[in-house]
This record gives structure tokens, sequence and C-alpha cells, in this order.
């Protein structure tokens, strides 16, 4: 019984020190995506447009969700996107993951056409596309939001183990 018990102490120890890494590291890359938020006054809003899809192409991306030798052996897989255009012609385009080329086919053959607000980035020369109810001021609010909500879970499990490993130590001595 005593061997069992110091082996569950172990790995409670084991995951909490990995939650613990993983907090800090999920907390500091938290604080850089929050800096790297630009000010909702950086945007340009060029109104909502109407997206119509033109073509479903096959894309390969780094396969992190497969198990570790299943992740070996295929480092990437394929994932199919559909393509849009922007009916007015002024250029935009957005893509979107589907769940096969067919189903992207079908959206096609279909015509289903999609509405999205585009703002406009004039210091990088690019722009991002965003649900069509969404503004500057509300995408930057979601994302600022996003970034302090990880920030805080990771700070108070870090608390919460700093807290947990004194109690322990503190009795130990």
């Amino acid at each position: 019984m005593s061997k069992l018990r110091d082996n569950i102490k172990a790995l409670i120890f084991t995951a909490g020190m990995m939650l613990f890494i993983l907090s800090a590291v999920s907390g500091a890359l938290s604080i850089g995506g929050f800096s790297d938020v630009l000010p909702a006054e950086e945007y340009q809003d060029r109104g909502v447009h109407t997206f119509v899809p033109y073509e479903v192409y096959p894309v390969s991306v780094k396969n992190t969700g497969a198990s570790s030798r299943s992740r070996r052996m295929n480092l990437t897989k394929t994932i199919y996107k559909l393509y849009y255009f922007d009916s007015a012609g002024d250029g935009y385009q957005w893509s979107e993951e589907v769940f096969s080329r067919e189903q992207g086919q079908r959206s096609i053959d279909a015509v289903e056409t999609a509405q999205r607000r585009v703002l406009s980035i004039p210091s990088k020369g690019t722009y991002i596309t965003v649900e069509p109810w969404e503004s500057a001021e509300s995408y930057t609010a979601g994302l600022r939001r996003k970034y302090m909500l990880i920030l805080g879970a990771s700070g108070a499990y870090i608390l919460f183990y700093l807290v947990i490993m004194g109690v322990w130590y503190y009795r130990r001595l």
C-alpha cells in the first residue's frame, strides 16, 4: 500500500510540475500576444463585404493532433481550405477550413456567400476579415479579453501551486 501511495504522490508531483511549466509558458505567451494587439485606431473599417466561394485546395499543415508515434511518422496532415473572393471586386480574399473537398465543392456549387467585415491595417499594408457584427473596437477588446483570461488562469494556477508547495515544504520541516 505504501508503494502505491508513493507512486501516486510522485505522479501528482510530476503532473503539478508539468502544469506549472505549462502555466508559466502560457502566461508568457499571453503577455506577448497582449502586447502585440494593435489599438483599435490602427484599423480602418472598409465595411461589410459579400464573399463568394471559388476554390477548394488541399493544404499541408503540421500534424499536432496525433499521438506521439503517429506524429513522428506523419509530420504533416492535409486539410482543405475553401477560398472566397470579394464579389464587389475590391480584391479582398478570405478562406476557411472545411472538413472535406466535397463539402467545399458543395458550397461552391450552391454559391453559399459569406458576409465579412474587412478591417484594413494601413501601417502594415494588409487587412483582416471579421464577423460582420464586429467592429475594430470589439475585435481588439475580444483579443485583449482572451489574453487576459489566459494570463489570469495561468497566474491563478501558479499561485495555487506555490501555496501548495509552500505548505508541503513547511510540513516537512
